[in-house]
């Protein structure tokens, strides 16, 4: 009988988990094939590992490195060497990773030093501006990967400017937006009752979410003040809903800024939770990523807090307005979106839940 091939997957924070739940069962449905998952340990919650595990159907990692917190190069640092060993033992056919964290670039040089391919998921996305350590990381990925699996055109569109070949470029889909397809129906035959927020979202009726974790928006004093400041601004027309993220809660305290009174500081939510709480808010604020897709996906007005976004697919044809160093203008926003002004978009080319299915058969395609 013909050995299995592994494909290692390698995920270090919870976006990260999103993007690779549906690939790892597309996995699991290829007897030629066999997934290793590999927990850097980057982002390591127990509790909200494992609800994110459970929410999305991910099966309890192989390995666990325990990167944990640490500056960006301690955090490359303990991957690469650890990850490095994984593979030795492993011998993987291929490595998959996701996203633009310290993880992915971590894993990919480890890889790479040992001639292992890599199929870097999330390629080619650019915000073109490398103060930004996640564009770095993009970057460096995607110049030493074999496979590049585009979530937008305007991926094609960057690698094809920085010289890559065409045949290592595959335009794919988003595979979060495979998860979300799930999770909504998931969301529509759960009991929701039992959720942390069912008693608040049933009092508000109306509400908008917040998110914000970017150290330049949560670790300068005044940044985070100034933006508080306008939630409260906000809070003038409509609750806000901020399931906080840990190190913007403690900067908040540090920094002695009070929360508004209609801003609802929430922990940390579970995957499906969070989709509900997003998929039935009047708008979203953040200055993540993802969120900027499934916004658009879902088509909920979503107001991003950074001057630059590296998914332009959002602005252009989504839901997704970048509102840069002009805060103020945020209330005003809001009373627009309220008054049903706002941009409904439209969904973009491949994301329809089936972008693992293609990534998968073409990893097979490769190594089988």
């Amino acid at each position: 009988m013909k050995r299995k091939q592994k494909i290692i997957f390698v995920a270090g924070a919870r976006p990260n988990f999103m993007k690779i739940a549906c690939l790892l069962k597309e996995c699991r449905r290829q007897p030629a094939v066999r997934p290793v998952l590999v927990h850097s340990g980057q982002h390591y919650d127990a509790a909200m590992s494992d609800r994110f595990f459970k929410d999305l159907d991910i099966p309890a990692p192989q390995y666990c490195l325990g990167a944990g917190s640490g500056s960006h190069a301690e955090q490359t640092a303990k991957v690469l060497t650890a990850f490095e060993r994984v593979c030795l033992k492993e011998k993987p056919a291929v490595v998959v990773v996701v996203g633009d964290v310290n993880s992915t670039v971590a894993a990919c040089l480890a890889a790479k030093k040992l001639n292992i391919p890599v199929a870097h998921v999330e390629a080619g996305l650019r915000s073109f501006d490398r103060t930004m350590p996640e564009e770095v990381n993009r970057i460096v990925t995607d110049s030493i990967s074999d496979f590049l699996f585009v979530t937008e055109a305007s991926g094609v569109d960057n690698l094809r400017r920085e010289g890559h070949a065409a045949d290592t470029i595959h335009f794919v889909g988003n595979t979060m937006i495979d998860s979300l397809i799930v999770g909504l129906k998931k969301i529509r035959e759960a009991d929701k009752r039992s959720w942390a927020t069912a008693p608040l979202t049933e009092s508000l009726k109306t509400y908008g979410v917040l998110t914000l974790h970017r150290p330049v928006n949560v670790d300068d004093k005044r940044q985070l003040k100034r933006l508080i400041s306008m939630i409260a601004d906000v809070t003038q027309q409509i609750p806000v809903i901020f399931p906080a993220h840990p190190r913007t809660r403690k900067n908040m305290e540090t920094f002695r800024i009070r929360i508004p009174v209609r801003m609802h500081c929430l922990e940390p939510l579970g995957y499906l939770e969070f989709l509900s709480l997003c998929r039935d808010a009047k708008f979203v604020l953040t200055d993540s990523g993802g969120i900027q897709e499934e916004t658009t996906f879902l088509h909920v007005p979503c107001l991003t807090l950074r001057s630059s976004t590296e998914r332009p697919v959002t602005l252009g044809e989504g839901t997704n307005i970048l509102v840069g160093d002009k805060i103020a203008r945020v209330p005003g926003l809001v009373r627009r979106i309220l008054r049903g002004q706002s941009r409904q978009g439209r969904v973009p080319a491949l994301w329809d839940g089936k972008a693992s299915k293609r990534i998968i058969r073409i990893l097979v395609r490769a190594f089988s």
